[in-house]
């Protein structure tokens, strides 16, 4: 019998009320550029810090997925969530592991949090 393996997450999906109208948040967040039509696909990113994306539970009063993205500077991207209709909902702080995390929201309300290694 084959030793089994632990399955990593290889896609995510964001819903939104209007895809048309949240597809510009994340190209101008990220970088990200959405496909046209009724759903709005996107490549995978390339050169991450880690072999592929992690995860993790946590007890929480908001039931859902939170995206983690990895950011350059945390400052520069918090302004800019604010300034694509976004909110700033966690000010940087520092991880014993030795990044720093901030969080925002999409517009829609979506949480996200930002990662700067």
């Amino acid at each position: 019998m084959d030793q089994d393996w632990t399955r990593p997450v290889v896609h995510f999906e964001i819903g939104a009320r209007d895809p048309d109208a949240l597809a510009p948040f994340y190209e101008s967040m990220f970088g990200w550029k959405a496909m046209e039509g009724p759903v709005r696909f996107f490549a995978a990113g390339l050169g991450g810090p880690e072999p592929g994306p992690a995860g993790h539970f946590r007890r929480s009063e908001h039931h859902g997925v939170t995206l983690y993205v990895q950011v350059r500077d945390l400052a520069e991207s918090l302004d800019r969530a604010a300034s694509l209709g976004g909110s700033v909902t966690m000010q940087p702080i520092d991880l014993p592991t030795g990044q720093t995390i901030a969080g925002i929201t999409d517009p829609e309300g979506n949480p996200v949090a930002l990662v700067q290694q």
